[in-house]
Parts: C-alpha cells; sequence; structure tokens
C-alpha cells in the first residue's frame, strides 16, 4: 500500500535531504568567508594607502631658503666659528680668516671643475665634499668649510649639498657688501665617493683650477675650457677683493687687499696703483713659499696670476675699465658668477 511505501522510503528521503542541507551550508559558508575576505580587502587596501599617506607625510619638507639664509648669515658673523690656520688672520677662531670669502671660495673651486667640451664637472653633484676632490691643490683649507656647513645641511634635510655649497657662496656675497647674484635650487648629490669619472661625469680629476703661480696663458686654458672669454676672466678674478692666502693652504701669504670682508673693486684700483715686487721675506725670514708679489709695505700681495691681469693687454683693459666703474664690476660679477655656479646643471629651479 502507499501509506508501506512511504514508510520504506522516508529513511532514504531523510539521507537526501541532510545531503542537500549540507551542500546548503556549504555554499552559505563559502559566500559568507567570500564577503569576509572582500571586507577584509577592502581594510588592508584603506590601510596600504594610509600607510603611504604616512610615509609621504614623514618626507623632509621643502626646503625653505628664507631659513637657511639666516642660518648662513648666522654663521658668517659667528667669530668664534671654527676656522684655523697658522697665519692667526683675523675674523674667526683657529687664525683663517672670515668665513664668508671661505664659503665664497668653496662655491667657486665647486664650480671650476666644468669643461664646456667634455660636459663633466661643475657643482652638480657636490663632489668637492668628497675625497678626493677636497684634497685637490687647489682645494686646500676647504675641508673646514664644509665642516662649518654640515649643521646647516643636518638641520635642512631637503637641501642638497650641492645647493647648499653654492648658495653659501652666493648669500656670502651678498653679505659681503657685493652684488645680488641669484640662486636657482635644484642640483643633486653624487651618492658617494671615488666615482670613476666615466661613471659620473660629475666627478673629475685634479687638474681643473686655476694655478695661482702661472701666467696668461694658463688663465686661458684654464677659463676657455669652462667657456669664459677674456672679459670674463678678468671679472671672475675679481673674486680676489676678500679673503686671503694661507701659507698652510695654498702656500702663497696674504690678503689682496685691506677689508678682505668687503667685497668691491679695490681689488682692480690696487693692481693698477699700488707697486707690486717679488716677495724676498716673511716676518723676518726668506721668503721660502712659491713666488708672489707684496706691496711697498709688505702688508698685501699679488699672485703671478694676478699679475698677468696687467701685464697682458686684453687683460689690462678691463682691468682698468673696472678699477674706475665699481657698478659696471658689480653687475658683470652678478652675471658672470652665476653663469660659473650653472654651468652644467639641467635640472635647476625644480627642487
Amino acid at each position: 500500500s502507499s501509506t508501506m511505501l512511504r514508510t520504506m522510503l522516508r529513511p532514504a528521503f531523510q539521507r537526501v535531504g541532510a545531503a542537500a542541507a549540507a551542500r546548503v551550508s556549504m555554499h552559505t559558508a563559502q559566500r559568507l568567508t567570500m564577503q569576509r575576505l572582500a571586507v577584509g580587502g577592502a581594510v588592508a587596501s584603506v590601510a596600504f594607502t594610509l600607510a603611504q599617506q604616512a610615509v609621504a607625510e614623514c618626507k623632509a619638507p621643502p626646503a625653505d631658503w628664507h631659513a637657511v639664509k639666516s642660518q648662513l648669515q648666522a654663521l658668517m658673523a659667528d667669530e668664534n666659528a671654527v676656522n684655523p690656520s697658522v697665519d692667526g688672520a683675523e675674523g674667526s677662531k683657529g687664525g683663517g680668516g672670515y668665513v664668508a670669502p671661505l664659503l665664497l671660495r668653496l662655491a667657486w673651486h665647486s664650480a671650476g671643475s666644468y669643461s664646456k667640451e667634455r660636459g663633466d664637472g661643475g657643482t652638480d653633484g657636490g663632489t668637492i665634499r668628497f675625497e678626493p676632490e677636497i684634497n685637490h691643490g687647489g682645494n686646500a683649507g676647504l675641508v673646514h668649510a664644509i665642516k662649518l656647513l654640515e649643521p646647516i645641511k643636518a638641520s635642512n634635510p631637503s637641501v642638497s649639498w650641492a645647493d647648499l655649497i653654492v648658495y653659501a657662496g652666493v648669500v656670502a656675497i651678498e653679505e659681503m657688501g657685493g652684488p645680488t647674484v641669484g640662486f636657482l635650487p635644484g642640483r643633486t648629490d653624487a651618492p658617494k665617493p671615488n666615482t670613476p669619472p666615466a661613471k659620473d661625469k660629475r666627478f673629475t680629476p685634479d687638474d681643473r683650477l686655476p694655478d695661482g703661480d702661472k701666467g696668461a696663458q694658463h688663465l686661458r686654458d684654464i677659463f676657455y675650457r669652462m667657456g669664459f672669454s677674456d672679459r670674463e676672466i678678468v671679472c671672475l678674478s675679481g673674486a680676489h677683493a676678500v679673503g686671503r692666502c694661507h701659507t698652510d693652504r695654498s702656500g702663497f701669504w696674504g690678503p689682496w687687499k685691506f677689508g678682505e670682508n668687503a667685497f668691491s673693486n679695490e681689488y682692480f684700483v690696487n693692481l693698477l696703483e699700488m707697486k707690486w715686487t717679488p716677495k724676498k721675506t716673511h716676518n723676518g725670514k726668506p721668503w721660502t713659499g712659491p713666488p708672489q708679489f707684496e706691496s711697498a709695505d709688505g702688508q698685501l700681495m699679488m699672485l703671478p696670476t694676478d699679475m698677468a691681469l696687467i701685464n697682458d693687454p686684453k687683460f689690462k683693459a678691463v682691468v682698468e675699465e673696472y678699477a674706475k666703474d665699481e657698478e659696471k664690476f658689480f653687475k658683470d660679477f652678478a652675471a658672470v658668477f652665476r653663469k660659473l655656479l650653472e654651468n652644467g646643471c639641467s635640472t635647476l629651479g625644480h627642487a
């Protein structure tokens, strides 16, 4: 009968129902798991995005050039800044003279390695802070300038060493009463020293800077390599209006003019109006340093490369012009010095 048939089939129906229920439970569990994974993925994605934002926020802030300038000005005004030399010059602690001319020299020499033909050297990379360049003959003593700038670099991590060295020179000229040169940031730093020039063209050998005991042809060889004219050679030589030479650095001794922390055209005036004779003695003893010239009272000096500017007719014509017109010298120097600092730089204005 039908009643008997249902009784016989009930266990089978129960087994089928249990299996179906199990399949439904499995699908439900899978669906819930997928939903949880989707939600978890979304949370993870949001968390990753927030982490990226946090990393971005932890990056060094944009360079504050006003703050950097204030720090440089304070350094240049600090007579306790350490700048050692055996010569006992005034202006800093240790006898190395005023800081501003030292920083100007650092910027100048950083730029002076440039070759227009080769497209290497120059201020980009800040390579002058590394050995062996910082120990090149023409850079003697500039390690002290790097050490003085280290605290400013540390407090301004967004500023590259290359830009800081250049900007220090620009600010130094202004602080000494010279013209406003102008400045564009954007130089990058070479990551490590002793990189072969073939692998990084910002590195150069020890043969690029002027040698003070040479003549007019040497000046032309050095400056023509950088793309400068005779007029520009004389103009850039006007940086000798400030600072001095040291016996334990270049081997030469003395300032080019009185007021070695004041930028002016007096260097050119002195070249023309004062009598210069070969230096024979120093502090009552025979002079044993490289050839140089001195004023009648022995307190000022000129290098052979300086004297070349009045012994060469083309150079002398420009010397005479600048000796008569300081305003013209300042205007030209601002333009030519900026050219020197920007030679070979292709990323300026993008810091």
